[in-house]
């Protein structure tokens, strides 16, 4: 039997059990909005672990960061600085968030903030910018699963048949078990592709270099512009100090304010898991570690792929590994594109629907109503994301950083909501619109960018000034509304009367 044909058959076996253990987790969670959404507000620390680390470990993380690594030295070492810098925030916005969800009912980040600002054109604003954010990155796990696919099949399977092959079965699960198919898919997922990261990042350099040490003893001595930051821009000059810093700021602000990260905190069980899971967290970065092994070992590979993302694969393949192993390592990516795609593609039919739909064209939509549209705007969502995936030339490190400078604009709202009582909704509307639209210009244009910063921060500048300014001039909430959402968020009350 041809090797490829041997890789396939183990990769469908996986997917098949990705796809049963999806499918079967749904079971337990309640026929309303809130048990598709927030899982009855029932996860525990196991899952909301791996719910949180399928945040970081991505397609991004198995092939992006290889892929810039290999091609770009010490510019990828910024994934590691913002992985243990990113998630801080949570620990002191996670639990406030959580309690507010619980008293007043909420399952979004859009529904929280537009509740404390009292504008549901702030929601419908929130909404609009959330899956704008998720589009792209959810192509860019599409995109991921597709190269795997296609690079260990030795091109029988092209990367546009992997993507879909790959998502049909997200779909499926995400359709039928909402958040706690998510949920326990991740923790499946998260358990296999760090054993699979870890005995590729060991095994490969030892077999071409004899371990780790004696590999980058090597490269230090042939090619040491690749060992030290902020390493080569995507021209092969040196990346700026400032582009460098950007990134690593613009990620780890970011972190914090992905709406689905919200959605997973309204699961969370009680305050106490969400505080562990955010002290265990930065152990998911000791699980990068691997794959930057696997990318370096490229570095004086003998033979180039066809583009930096192909790295891992390609090495894979050059390298005398059984069939059978090939197959396990395209599962292990896949379940690191699936375990954060899945995640995304559920969180932006939810925003939709709750956040716009209902509050624009269908204000007294039943419950029932509305999960049946979550899934039908799942389907839209995953069609927009999976064109974008086969059509985009951008790799997959640009089509993240694209993502993170969309979602950064929400933590000036978010930091406010809870710390600054002055804060109006004029000014958060004015704020968001402003920073969201910088952002999306300099996007486009980039040689207009100051000192080469990324995008996403100049936006942020914007946004900040813009909402102190035009709070300052504009009334604010209602004290006694800001206090009762304050009390909230501190655990010491519940919603108005």
């Amino acid at each position: 039997m041809e090797r490829w044909v041997v890789v396939t058959l183990v990769t469908s076996g996986y997917l098949a059990l990705s796809l049963l253990i999806g499918w079967i987790s749904g079971r337990r969670a309640s026929d309303t909005v809130t048990g598709y959404v927030a899982g009855d507000r029932g996860f525990g620390l196991l899952v909301m672990y791996f719910v949180m680390g399928a945040m970081i470990f991505s397609a991004f993380a198995f092939l992006g960061t290889p892929g810039w690594a290999y091609s770009r030295g010490g510019a990828a070492f910024y994934v590691l600085s913002y992985v243990v810098l990113g998630f801080t925030p949570w620990y002191f916005i996670g639990p406030r968030v959580a309690r507010v969800g619980r008293a007043f009912g909420h399952v979004t980040q859009a529904e929280l903030l537009s509740q404390r600002f009292q504008s549901t054109t702030l929601s419908v604003l929130i909404a609009a910018v959330s899956i704008v954010a998720f589009v792209p990155y959810i192509a860019l796990q599409m995109k991921g699963a597709g190269i795997v696919f296609n690079a260990v099949t030795d091109g029988h399977v092209p990367i546009w048949v992997g993507a879909l092959a790959a998502y049909a079965v997200v779909m499926l699960y995400v359709l039928k078990s909402g958040v706690l198919g998510v949920g326990w898919t991740n923790t499946f997922q998260g358990m296999f592709m760090l054993v699979i990261a870890w005995t590729l990042g060991l095994w490969l350099p030892r077999q071409l270099y004899g371990g780790v040490g004696p590999m980058f003893e090597r490269i230090a001595e042939l090619r040491p512009e690749l060992l030290t930051v902020p390493g080569l821009d995507a021209s092969g000059g040196r990346w700026s100090w400032g582009a460098y810093s950007s990134a690593v700021l613009v990620s780890a602000i970011g972190f914090t304010m992905w709406p689905h990260l919200f959605m997973k905190g309204f699961a969370a069980r009680d305050d106490a898991t969400l505080k562990l899971t955010t002290v265990l967290y930065p152990t998911f970065a000791l699980f990068l570690l691997p794959l930057y092994f696997i990318a370096f070992a490229g570095v004086l590979f003998a033979s180039k792929p066809p583009s930096a993302d192909f790295i891992l694969p390609h090495m894979i393949l050059s390298t005398d590994v059984a069939p059978v192993v090939v197959g396990l390592f395209c599962a292990g990516a896949l379940a690191a594109s699936m375990s954060t795609g899945d995640a995304m593609l559920h969180a932006a039919a939810s925003i939709y629907v709750q956040d716009m739909h209902r509050k624009v064209f269908a204000p007294r939509l039943s419950d029932h109503a509305r999960r049946r549209l979550i899934r039908i705007v799942a389907v839209l969502v995953g069609i927009a994301a999976y064109y974008i995936a086969v059509k985009t030339e951008m790799s997959l490190v640009a089509l993240l950083l694209a993502a993170y400078g969309a979602v950064v604009q929400f933590a000036p709202l978010t930091v406010t909501a809870f710390f600054w009582k002055r804060a109006s909704p004029a000014g958060a509307v004015i704020g968001l619109v402003l920073g969201s639209l910088v952002t999306l210009f300099l996007f486009y244009f980039p040689q207009y960018r100051p000192l080469g910063i990324h995008e996403g921060i100049v936006g942020l500048a914007v946004n900040c000034v813009a909402l102190v300014t035009v709070s300052l001039m504009t009334p604010a909430v209602p004290s006694e509304h800001v206090r009762s959402f304050v009390r909230a968020s501190r655990g010491s009350g519940g919603p108005p009367r």
